[in-house]
């Protein structure tokens, strides 16, 4: 097995994203594990989670153009 390097991931947990499908939902990453991004809406507390793989999310910077 690869000993993969901890911070493959390109964006921190508490980062607010959008997702390429929903790009004027807001989400909130709370979760990175083994390359997938675990989203909840801000100020949720239902515990429902999204999942998204890097490539399906806008970069915060390209969403405010």
């Amino acid at each position: 097995m690869k000993d993969r390097n901890k911070r493959d991931n390109l964006y921190a947990e508490g980062t607010i994203i959008t997702a390429k499908e929903n790009p004027d939902l807001e989400l909130v990453i709370t979760k990175y594990c083994q390359r997938i991004y675990y989203c909840e809406l801000p100020g949720e507390t239902s515990g429902q989670r999204f999942a998204y793989f890097e490539r399906n999310l806008i970069p915060p910077t390209a969403k405010e153009m």
